[in-house]
């Protein structure tokens, strides 16, 4: 081979340099890596016996040529040794857990002690990771790893940190930030305190500066990467912030959630070739709890409940004045007793609660708020006439007016917010709401905004109907949605799936696939609910409209109530329930006392309950 061929090419200048140097004359950079095939060429015997003895073969040009030669040798022995450094790197293998390089000898991570776990591919056989494929290695490592500690000589001080690291807590420190939340409540269930700070040692350990700083909590962690669901788990587990752990369906199964949430995007139409191009959802769904929930023990329904439901929402909603469950007819006889679900407190509360109250999802992708914004924006020459004169009404009954320069600003603030995602929304975001759902929206509501302290805030104007008055009444459905509203938040309003209770007025259902429920039109003073946006001409009209958009009947006692069809659950909701509900049947198989289900009275007639009833 000629010494023209045997040169390398510096890869930063390319100058051809000899093989003995170890770094390229020109630029003097290093040589990046030496080929297998030149390492056993630079491990022959003659260079080995030279070096050994110190000795080289007489060569031309006397003294000059003795001092080039061992000048020659010196750096074929720098590059043996970088060669062993490159063989004996390639031979380490990484630990799936916290990343750190061990010797393949060691069956144990020297770090954390995390057993070691082969690799199923023929580059990383027995757990060996080459060099060029330890970043393929950490993608494909579970989700709980850690970057790469530095294998120099405080190894054995890495180590003595990593054998007293709480693993578990610094496991939930990792799950916040990739937004797992299995390790943050395995950490919290172990009684872990969610306002721990890291320390310096575990910064150090976890080493990620651009994700954590000492004096860090999962709660500064949650705000910083906008983990609005983890957030509210750990502010629930803080003195003050609420009880228990938040388990809602669509975060035990997340993977269905995300189905359901692009499903629904899929559904979202524009109508074309009409005057008012409103967005709208092809598809109507009524998201109700499953009626297997009453199979369980009662000690893991309250568990349910308490992880399920707001219970400061549903108290408030019931409090005096209620405005929800106050009639022992419908939440009893009739079976139609109302939960509020718990909501992630952010500026989306509204579309999040109505996404959950027909899908059983929260609305993470502002399908819904896309939605309005653009409903609003296109269909703007329809919505603001009736807006303003219903505003104008208000205004007149409080007796100020506003110039028509104030009208506009106002329209367009309210454009602003709809298109501005975790800004708060208000009632004529609920109005479009109902024209994207193309069905009514039912808000039962408190009467007054009160402070943390109980001092009333001002007027709560949210309760009441909106109806999709802008659409033809043949293109939209009468089952509503129920909404609660509470403290400037919104929370979905959802029935325990209930048995058939035909009443005078209603008629009876039979299909098993399509359920009722009952929904008051009237508060508990019997005052019929407001309707909202409704026109000068259209005002003193509003039972008749009710019957008009809603399938409306009247009870024994005489209240007038709105049926919510509970149709079968589409299939994608349907398998998130059951998954969410198989993990409350193994916590009620570890009980051991047998449990029976309530009989729920079904049938009433007009001449008087019977003996069974």
């Amino acid at each position: 081979m000629s010494t023209e061929r045997e040169k390398w090419a510096c890869d930063y200048c390319t100058y051809e340099n000899y093989p003995s140097a170890i770094k390229c004359t020109m630029c003097r950079a290093s040589r990046a890596l030496i080929e297998q095939s030149d390492i056993y060429e630079l491990c022959q015997p003659a260079a080995t016996s030279e070096l050994c003895t110190g000795k080289s073969s007489p060569k031309p040009g006397g003294a000059e040529a003795t001092t080039a030669n061992e000048v020659d040798l010196q750096e074929q022995f720098a590059a043996l040794q970088l060669a062993d450094d490159v063989l004996n790197d390639q031979l380490k293998w990484i630990c799936q857990r916290c990343t750190y390089q061990n010797w393949t000898r060691a069956m144990r991570c020297a770090m954390c002690s995390h057993k070691r776990q082969t690799v199923n591919s023929p580059e990383t056989a027995c757990g060996v990771v080459s060099a060029d494929n330890r970043l393929q290695a950490m993608r494909e490592s579970p989700p709980h790893d850690f970057p790469v500690a530095n294998n120099n000589s405080d190894s054995k001080r890495w180590r003595r940190h990593a054998h007293q690291a709480d693993w578990p807590w610094l496991d939930a420190c990792i799950g916040v930030i990739q937004g797992d939340a299995n390790p943050v409540e395995a950490y919290l269930a172990s009684g872990g305190d969610p306002t721990r700070q890291l320390t310096a040692t575990e910064v150090a350990l976890l080493n990620r500066p651009s994700a954590f700083d000492v004096g860090h909590t999962l709660v500064h962690l949650a705000i910083r990467f906008q983990k609005e669901d983890l957030l509210a788990t750990l502010l629930s587990q803080i003195e003050g912030g609420g009880a228990g752990i938040k388990r809602v369906p669509s975060y035990v199964a997340p993977e269905l959630a995300a189905d359901v949430r692009r499903q629904v995007a899929s559904l979202v139409r524009q109508r074309k070739g009409v005057n008012f191009p409103c967005f709208y959802v092809a598809d109507v769904a009524t998201f109700a709890l499953p009626a297997e929930v009453e199979d369980l023990p009662q000690s893991v329904q309250e568990q349910l409940y308490d992880e399920l439901l707001d219970r400061d929402a549903q108290t408030q909603l019931e409090n005096d004045p209620p405005a929800l469950n106050w009639s022992l007819e419908i939440t009893m006889r009739l079976g139609s007793r109302l939960f509020a679900l718990w909501n992630r407190s952010a500026g989306d509360c509204l579309l999040d609660s109505a996404m959950q109250a027909s899908w059983g999802v929260f609305d993470r992708d502002n399908t819904l708020r896309r939605a309005i914004a653009e409903s609003l924006r296109h269909g703007g020459h329809i919505f603001y006439p009736r807006w303003r004169e219903y505003e104008e009404l208000q205004a007149s009954l409080m007796h100020f007016s506003l110039d028509d320069s104030q009208w506009e600003e106002d329209w367009s603030g309210l454009l602003s917010l709809a298109a501005q995602p975790g800004a708060s929304l208000e009632q004529l975001h609920v109005f479009a709401l109902a024209h994207v759902l193309r069905r009514p929206i039912i808000v039962y509501g408190v009467k007054f905004v009160k402070s943390f302290r109980g001092e009333a805030l001002g007027y709560a104007r949210f309760e009441g109907v909106y109806l999709p008055l802008l659409w033809d009444r043949s293109f939209c459905h009468k089952s509503p949605l129920a909404l609660g509203y509470t403290r400037g938040h919104f929370s979905a309003l959802v029935p325990i799936e209930p048995y058939m209770n035909p009443i005078r007025g209603a008629t009876p259902v039979t299909n098993d696939d399509l359920q009722v429920t009952f929904l008051p039109l009237q508060s508990h003073d019997r005052k019929l609910l407001p309707v909202h946006f409704l026109t000068h001409a259209e005002v003193g009209m509003e039972e008749a409209l009710l019957r008009q958009w809603l399938d409306v009947c009247v009870t024994e006692g005489g209240l007038l109530v709105a049926q919510q069809r509970l149709d079968k659950r589409p299939l994608l909701v349907a398998q998130m329930i059951e998954e969410w509900l198989n993990h409350y049947r193994r916590l009620g198989q570890t009980t051991a006392a047998p449990f029976s289900r309530t009989v729920a009275v079904q049938d009433y007639s007009s001449d008087g309950d019977s003996d069974d009833e």
